[in-house]
């Protein structure tokens, strides 16, 4: 993707599609709110009755989109990078035996995670896939049973991006709810240069800093 046209396009494609707006937020790796902006002004699905849409030159919210498409479409590729993440956990020894990946994107990377350190995969769901308007509160996130459980296990969490934080945080209280205990997260590129979640180490590739005036 090029521009924010393009990304409005993205998100219409996607609403059409029956994607909720937390599920655009992940897909195109940008805040809820940005996505919500994203899918007004396209006027797709249901926003087309209840929103008056302005024009897409009107100033959008604070964000910064990451396309690490290239990556993902290549397994080679996404083997490379999910080696150089599995390298920056390394150091935390050899007691970790569960990776989580947060669904959807960072399941792959967790894949590649999970195969270079030697533990076995699990993914999380969060609330966020159910998210439309509103509060989060009532909504509730899932580890797939179709992958390793938690079982008081110590844990590395891999997801993709980070946008506000709210997404790690949430998977590192759900692993501590079910009894295990994160160790270190990793993501691919970090908007906010947290370096650390409910005491828990965050590391990333890259840094992705908005230098602005105020």
């Amino acid at each position: 993707m090029k521009n924010v046209d393009d990304l409005i396009d993205s998100a219409a494609e996607l609403a059409d599609r029956g994607l909720s707006k937390g599920e655009i937020a992940d897909e195109l790796n940008v805040s809820r709110e940005t996505a919500s902006w994203l899918v007004e002004r396209s006027g797709a699905g249901a926003a087309a009755k209840t929103v008056s849409s302005p024009s897409p030159t009107t100033s959008g919210p604070d964000d910064i989109h990451v396309d690490w498409s290239a990556v993902g479409r290549d397994s080679k590729r996404l083997s490379h990078v999910g080696t150089a993440m599995a390298d920056m956990l390394a150091k935390h020894g050899e007691d970790v035996d569960l990776t989580i990946g947060i669904e959807k994107a960072g399941a792959p990377l967790a894949t590649v995670v999970a195969r270079e350190l030697d533990t076995d995969l699990g993914t999380y769901a969060p609330r966020k896939h159910q998210w439309e308007e509103g509060d989060m509160e009532d909504l509730g996130g899932t580890f797939s049973r179709n992958f390793a459980q938690i079982r008081d296990r110590e844990c590395y969490v891999v997801d993709d991006t980070i946008t506000s934080g709210t997404t790690m945080r949430e998977t590192v209280e759900a692993i501590r709810d079910n009894g295990g205990e994160p160790v270190a997260c990793i993501v691919l590129a970090d908007k906010q240069g947290i370096d650390d979640i409910e005491g828990v180490p965050v590391y990333s590739l890259l840094n992705v800093i908005s230098v602005a005036e105020d």
